[in-house]
């Protein structure tokens, strides 16, 4: 009887255990383990699976754009490095195919209009000079925008450093003979115009360190006959103008203004004569470029195809002792002499 009594109360005590262990591995506190592991499942693969980690990309590059949208057009996309917003600037640029001698401004050449209405060149003759040339170069810096130089021999060797922040500031330098003679002068022969012409090229890039451009304007513009054939010959573009600011008989830098707005109010265009050795250029300038720039006007930079290569018995000189068309390129189409490299 007690054994009985024995077997079904370890029976019964058995079945409780058995009872307990079930419940215990079914009850909730078990389930609560399950996120650490379905986390352990779900890190594991993160690192692996392929498909994961490009959905993680997308979303991360997607977040990008937003951030440049937010920052200002001048920080995220420069265009200029122009610090004046409302600068003249320079609307295009052109490279000159100075073969044959081509000749620009209307007052004495014909051929090769290129400047369309309210478009400019702006060109300063007989510097390089103290004062004068800088203040010349600060204003155009200030509105960005450029000109063509034709110094004179001389003046390059006396003050060639001024020559050399011409050239620095990207602007065109041409010649203007070695010392401003009047080459249709009752003395000036063939020879001595020839040699005026040359030794001022070469004292240019003896000022430079490096050879002019093959741009050349004629003192006075008196073009010397023999003189423009032969400039044809060495393949050099003769400039005149089309408006003349005649700054060198301004009472003041009013007047440089008045003189050319009302030259340009009558052409509605063109290449303007002035020079940086004048003072009075150089007080006007700040006003005229604002004046140009409220009058719609547009400035175009002439640049050279090649430079000059001057003639060695010339540069050997240097140091020791300091109006008529071209005949030559009236055939050429105005696209083989002038192309827009730049606008």
């Amino acid at each position: 009887m007690r054994n009985a009594l024995g077997l079904m109360l370890a029976a019964i005590v058995a079945a409780v255990a058995i009872t307990g262990v079930w419940r215990y591995v079914s009850a909730p506190h078990a389930v609560l383990a399950a996120p650490q592991t379905t986390a352990a499942r779900v890190a594991e693969p993160a690192s692996a699976s392929p498909k994961l980690a490009a959905k993680d990309d997308v979303e991360f590059t997607a977040a990008v754009p937003a951030k440049p949208a937010a920052m200002p057009p001048a920080q995220s996309l420069p265009t200029s490095t122009c610090a004046n917003p409302d600068a003249l600037g320079i609307s295009r640029t052109v490279v000159v195919d100075t073969t044959g001698g081509p000749g620009f401004g209307l007052d004495h050449f014909k051929q090769f209009d290129f400047l369309t209405d309210h478009e400019v060149v702006l060109t300063f003759d007989d510097g390089p000079w103290p004062n004068n040339t800088p203040a010349v170069l600060k204003a155009l810096a200030d509105e960005c925008t450029t000109g063509v130089f034709f110094p004179i021999g001389k003046h390059a060797t006396y003050h060639p450093e001024i020559l050399r922040q011409v050239l620095a500031a990207g602007h065109t330098v041409g010649a203007h003979t070695w010392g401003h003679a009047n080459l249709n002068g009752k003395k000036m022969t063939d020879q001595t115009a020839k040699d005026e012409l040359e030794k001022g090229f070469s004292a240019v890039k003896f000022a430079l360190g490096t050879n002019p451009s093959p741009f050349f304007r004629f003192p006075q513009l008196q073009h010397r006959p023999s003189a423009v054939a032969y400039l044809g010959t060495r393949n050099v573009a003769m400039f005149s103008c089309d408006v003349d600011s005649f700054d060198f008989r301004s009472k003041d830098a009013d007047q440089v203004v008045n003189t050319v707005m009302a030259g340009l109010e009558k052409k509605g265009k063109g290449i303007i004569l002035m020079h940086d050795f004048q003072k009075h250029t150089a007080e006007a300038l700040p006003t005229l470029l604002r004046r140009l720039r409220a009058g719609g006007f547009k400035v175009v930079a002439m640049k050279a195809k090649a430079s000059l290569e001057t003639l060695p018995e010339y540069d050997a000189m240097i140091g020791q002792d300091p109006k008529l068309p071209t005949t030559m390129t009236s055939a050429r189409p105005i696209s083989s002499v002038i192309q827009t490299i730049s606008q």
